[in-house]
């Protein structure tokens, strides 16, 4: 199977990304449980019908791209494929030297943006993302191919992969983070997002507390056929330094309001391109127990 994974990492995104649209429709017109839940989440969020329907095609592309994402050889530069806005928000992020957190949500090419993260200033300031393993082997191996490249570490979502993530911090490094996503039991509160409560994760915001790091958003933007023609672009990374306010609150005693604040900030990077977020991802599901059952007790744990 991961031959074939391989394979397809060789064929242009001209041809990933219509496949990809096929198959979005696909899933979406033969699940209707996917239907309801990407229908009603984002109508939730304020999306027409127009919108809905370029999301679905959007969530199939996300998918189509993943073998060439995955698949590119560690010492072949991403180069011109990958545009960046305001980077020196990075640059000046990084010149403090309190540690980075990069909160990205899952809109866009989120693949993308530790990639080019890694490319751009992982020689200097390595980043460590944090994953959750795929449970088939074959998928798990090439997510470990995929996500350990120069300047960028895969971190397991394990106590082992969190403590790793606040040694990283606490040398000045950078972390990375998808804080949209549902957390395991006992690792997150409750908080609204678009308008409806969300269990969500507050390691977000203990790793702010427990070191001091600074806070950057970065979203990914897919670009259409159309666009790469006149980019000469794949993607584009967006940058964006969270506000000193903000911080303060991520690091405050109350989780759930910094939990909001997360929600907050997602919803602002997801609503600047609303077509490429995966609306149809089970965000508002009850928690389940996981591997990562508890939080550290300290920054030094061992």
């Amino acid at each position: 199977m991961s031959r074939v994974f391989f394979s397809l990492s060789a064929w242009p995104l001209a041809v990933l990304h219509p496949l990809g649209s096929l198959l979005g429709w696909l899933a979406y017109l033969l699940s209707p449980s996917y239907r309801r839940r990407l229908s009603a989440h984002a109508r939730q969020a304020g999306l027409g019908w127009r919108q809905r329907c370029v999301a679905v095609g959007q969530a199939g592309q996300m998918v189509a791209e993943l073998p060439r994402l995955w698949g590119r050889p560690r010492d072949e530069p991403l180069g011109s494929r990958v545009q960046w806005r305001q980077p020196e928000v990075v640059d000046q992020a990084l010149r403090e030297g309190r540690g980075l957190l990069v909160l990205t949500p899952h809109v866009g090419c989120f693949e993308i943006v530790a990639q080019a993260y890694a490319e751009r200033f992982g020689a200097s300031v390595p980043i460590t993302v944090l994953y959750r393993p795929a449970r088939q082997p074959w998928l798990a191996d090439v997510q470990t191919y995929a996500r350990n490249r120069p300047g960028m570490q895969a971190s397991p979502a394990t106590l082992a992969g969190v403590r790793q993530m606040l040694r990283a911090l606490k040398r000045g490094e950078t972390v990375g983070l998808l804080p949209d996503q549902v957390p395991a039991d006992g690792l997150g509160t409750w908080a609204p997002f678009f308008g409806r409560p969300a269990y969500t994760m507050t390691m977000a915001a203990r790793l702010v507390a427990q070191t001091g790091a600074a806070v950057v958003l970065l979203r990914g933007e897919r670009l259409g056929w159309l666009q790469r023609r006149r980019l000469g672009a794949d993607y584009i990374v967006h940058a964006r330094r969270v506000d000193a306010a903000t911080e303060a609150v991520l690091a405050g005693p109350d989780g759930a309001q910094s939990a909001a604040a997360v929600n907050r900030l997602m919803e602002t990077l997801i609503m600047e391109c609303p077509t490429q977020y995966l609306w149809g991802y089970n965000r508002y599901k009850q928690p389940r127990a996981e591997i990562l059952s508890s939080p550290p007790k300290t920054p030094d744990t061992p």
